[in-house]
């Protein structure tokens, strides 16, 4: 038998008990027992599987399935992206950007800057890749000006976050509007009505005030620069061309997907060669690994750099980020399990009918199911999958389905919690432990959702009463 033969035999209920104890386990053996997170990750995975009943000769292919499909893709992100940031940073890159931004925008200002320019990247990018990306100047800044990393962190990780879920063409609204019909260009403009006072609230001031409240360093996770290299450090133009040729490069592939998808490119464009070649381009691990190359001539052997020092900075990247690969990993495994379990199914058939307004109902299953399982992607798709043929039958406008998609999205980014990976990375890179990151960011993620969720609703209403 294989895992996809198996029935999950367990109702709602238990599996929501046993989701809710694997839970509570894995906050104790990590928080009170201090046990590292990438074991107790594991223990707890394996230990679920068995309380929800998948056949034992099942428990470990379906485990590290999980595990493995969370690497393919994290992996390699967090990998090139260590290596390119510790490059910038190590050039003198990021302290050029910092001088630069600072200058621009004033020292008060910093977060502030640091947050626009990643609601910038974060069109194309998705959440991680942006993230990584974006780590070296967020800490150049952060030495130079002083106080809390999370101060300059949150804003950053924010806007990437509300960029990953409110706006096209990432995969989450996209799939959602093909679910409700809703036109992909009118999601976009609502999605930026949505996205940016809900990043300046959530994740700029609460950034800000979560900096005050918890004093935290500047990890050592990408290095400091070289003193040699600081003095003569790589143009601001030319850094800034390399941090924006993985988002040139990601915006070809989602462009021409989303002209493809909206018959905007003649028929058949789409199976030739030159199409294909150019979205395999703009894939996110080629994206990183072309800028990585070239920022290897740009910022290194352009500049006189030996050969040797390269190999050396590059090296030296990828060591402190290994925890975080492997933490990320584990974390994925959970999620994994909780969904292979049949917790998603049961969920839907539990919330299929709860005599609410639709557009609540959207709300409440993907934030549901986020919780339950941790994958927003997964939340979103089932959600709007699950209320779409009410969605088709209750005759909305064309602005009442753009909300009812932002609305979905806005449920999938709830609780962030132990069961994402996405937790993981986060409370990583900024050295942050579980406790500090289920204050800081499980919060801002649920502001994300919930403030999103009311613009949405008042869209919805608007339009409505608009007819």
């Amino acid at each position: 038998m294989t895992i996809e033969e198996w029935t999950p035999t367990l109702g709602a209920g238990p599996l929501l008990g046993i989701a809710a104890a694997a839970i509570a386990l894995l906050l104790f053996l990590i928080m009170y027992l201090r046990m590292h997170a990438f074991p107790a990750l594991v223990l707890v995975s394996v230990l679920t599987a068995f309380a929800a009943g998948i056949p034992a000769n099942l428990v470990v292919s379906t485990a590290t399935e999980g595990f493995g499909s969370t690497l393919a893709t994290v992996a390699l992100l967090v990998g090139l992206g260590a290596m390119l940031g510790r490059l910038v940073e190590m050039s003198g890159g990021a302290k050029v950007l910092a001088d630069t931004l600072i200058g621009w925008f004033g020292e008060k200002r910093a977060p502030f800057a640091l947050g626009v320019a990643s609601l910038l990247f974060g069109f194309p990018i998705f959440f991680d890749a942006g993230l990584v990306v974006m780590l070296p100047v967020v800490f150049a800044v952060a030495r130079r000006l002083g106080g809390s990393v999370l101060s300059y962190g949150l804003p950053v990780a924010g806007a990437f976050s509300v960029m990953h879920i409110y706006l096209p063409p990432h995969p989450g609204p996209v799939s959602a509007a093909t679910f409700f019909e809703a036109n992909v260009g009118l999601v976009m403009l609502l999605g930026l009505l949505v996205a940016l006072p809900t990043w300046y609230v959530t994740s700029y001031l609460f950034g800000r005030w979560a900096g005050r409240r918890w004093q935290l360093p500047v990890p050592s996770l990408l290095g400091r620069a070289d003193e040699e290299q600081e003095k003569n450090p790589p143009r601001f133009v030319t850094v800034v061309l390399v941090l924006l040729l993985p988002m040139l490069l990601i915006f070809l592939n989602t462009g021409l997907d989303t002209l493809n998808r909206g018959g905007m490119l003649p028929e058949g464009t789409g199976d030739s060669t030159w199409f294909q070649v150019l979205r395999v381009l703009g894939e996110t691990p080629v994206a990183l690994l072309i800028t990585l190359l070239v920022a290897t001539i740009v910022l290194g052997r352009a500049r006189g750099t030996d050969k040797s020092v390269l190999e050396k900075t590059l090296e030296g990247a990828l060591g402190p980020v290994c925890s975080v690969i492997l933490v990320t990993g584990a974390g994925g495994m959970f999620g994994s399990v909780l969904r292979t379990s049949g917790i998603g199914d049961a969920l839907e058939d539990s919330l299929s009918d709860l005599g609410v307004p639709l557009i609540l109902a959207g709300f409440l299953i993907a934030a549901v199911l986020r919780i339950a399982q941790g994958s927003a992607t997964v939340a979103l798709t089932t959600a709007a999958g699950l209320v779409s043929a009410g969605v088709a039958a209750a005759d909305y406008n064309a602005v009442q389905l753009a909300a009812m998609v932002l609305a979905v999205g806005a449920g999938s980014v709830v609780a962030s919690h132990v069961n994402d990976s996405g937790f993981w990375l986060v409370g990583r890179f900024f050295g942050m432990d579980v406790k500090t990151t289920l204050k800081t960011w499980t919060v801002l993620e649920t502001l994300i959702g919930v403030m999103g969720f009311v613009i949405a609703w008042v869209i919805f209403a608007l339009a409505g009463a608009m007819g």
